[in-house]
């Protein structure tokens, strides 16, 4: 035990306890009497290690190490999706910290309610706590969404959150790393893996089909993500954006003419021709409904009031992305152009429409 114990980093005690519960039980004893520990063990402790040291309890890693559909790959992927949300936590806590010290170097007033985002305890809250409130199915887009799948049974919905647009009468399985959006998945919804895009833990065509709906675009490596999911499925549908159209930031007026920051928060996105041609697809434009039910960003472009609405900027990560600065001015120039009238000036044919190409697109391979 010494031997495993010393490059493990813990002590013979721990493995006695371990092997007293039944969590890590080497598989052999020596002549001597001594536990002896195969490669199959300590790959296992490894694995219960891992886990503890993300913070997970015994009861919960004796089930996450003893889920005999997982393989040793797939816990690492699994390992590596959860340490990439604690990065990403990390960033965004670093982010609410550079944030308040902003605020506090021009002598702002720092309401209680941000001085616990600086800790964490409403990040994710001001992040994602309000897609349920305003992130919901629109059904035209779900139609679209739905004929693009065809006849597929099973279906992977990748970078899943709160369950949107997954299909009903279809087997579902989610994926999100986000441990607050799980969260926030109803009673009943498809079970939910902790993963990410760019390491599926699933073999090779495991799915019918692979969808991924306004998603992409939080990738670490979009590419790399969608070449899983072209992987592990035999057909790919993928709701995202074109950048390809020169003067695409003009589509839409939030972005061209008040939030001009939109287009660095896309700057370094692949185009849609290299998306489509990862995977083989064809596109297909999603026009978004005057009235659409999906609180994405570009949901109220004839509904201009809505964007003044902090618990609707909250469910769209565009506003996290440009930071508070350009989010306030935005906020504060569009409510003086609708005051004034100059918005309905310039946007008074936007009421002849009742949908609008904004750029999202299908991908469908």
């Amino acid at each position: 035990m010494g031997r495993v114990a010393e490059p493990a980093g813990v002590s013979v005690r721990t493995l006695h306890h371990y092997d007293g519960i039944g969590l890590v039980r080497p598989s052999a004893r020596t002549a001597a009497g001594y536990r002896a520990y195969s490669a199959g063990d300590v790959e296992r402790l490894r694995e219960v290690l891992a886990y503890r040291r993300l913070g997970f309890g015994l009861r919960e890693v004796a089930e996450l190490v003893g889920d005999p559909s997982t393989d040793a790959v797939a816990h690492l992927r699994r390992l590596r999706g959860l340490l990439l949300e604690r990065r990403d936590r990390a960033a965004a806590m670093a982010a609410a910290v550079d944030r308040e010290l902003e605020a506090r170097a021009k002598g702002l007033n720092v309401t209680p309610e941000e001085r616990f985002e600086m800790l964490g305890a409403r990040l994710y809250d001001a992040i994602g706590g309000a897609y349920t409130a305003t992130r919901r199915t629109d059904p035209r887009i779900a139609a679209q969404i739905r004929d693009a799948l065809g006849e597929a049974q099973t279906v992977l919905n990748v970078g899943a959150g709160t369950g949107s647009y997954e299909p009903t009468g279809r087997d579902v399985t989610a994926v999100e790393p986000s441990a607050v959006m799980r969260g926030q998945r109803p009673a009943g919804s498809a079970p939910c893996v902790a993963a990410a895009a760019e390491n599926l833990p699933f073999g090779d065509r495991s799915f019918d089909a692979a969808m991924a709906v306004s998603t992409v675009h939080h990738w670490r490596d979009p590419m790399a993500g969608l070449r899983e999911m072209r992987r592990v499925a035999r057909r790919v549908v993928v709701l995202t954006f074109d950048t390809d159209e020169p003067g695409w930031q003009d589509r839409f007026w939030l972005t061209r003419d008040y939030l001009p920051e939109f287009a660095d928060v896309l700057a370094e996105f692949p185009s849609l021709a290299r998306m489509a041609d990862a995977v083989g697809a064809r596109t297909e434009p999603v026009p978004v409904p005057w009235d659409c039910a999906d609180g994405l960003f570009e949901a109220y472009w004839r509904r201009p009031g809505a964007y003044l609405e902090d618990h609707v900027r909250r469910a769209m990560s565009v506003w996290t992305r440009v930071g508070p600065q350009a989010e306030q001015r935005a906020v504060r120039s569009l409510g003086d152009d609708l005051d004034s009238g100059r918005w309905a000036e310039r946007n008074s044919h936007l009421a002849d429409h009742d949908t609008a190409d904004l750029g999202l697109r299908l991908l469908i391979a």
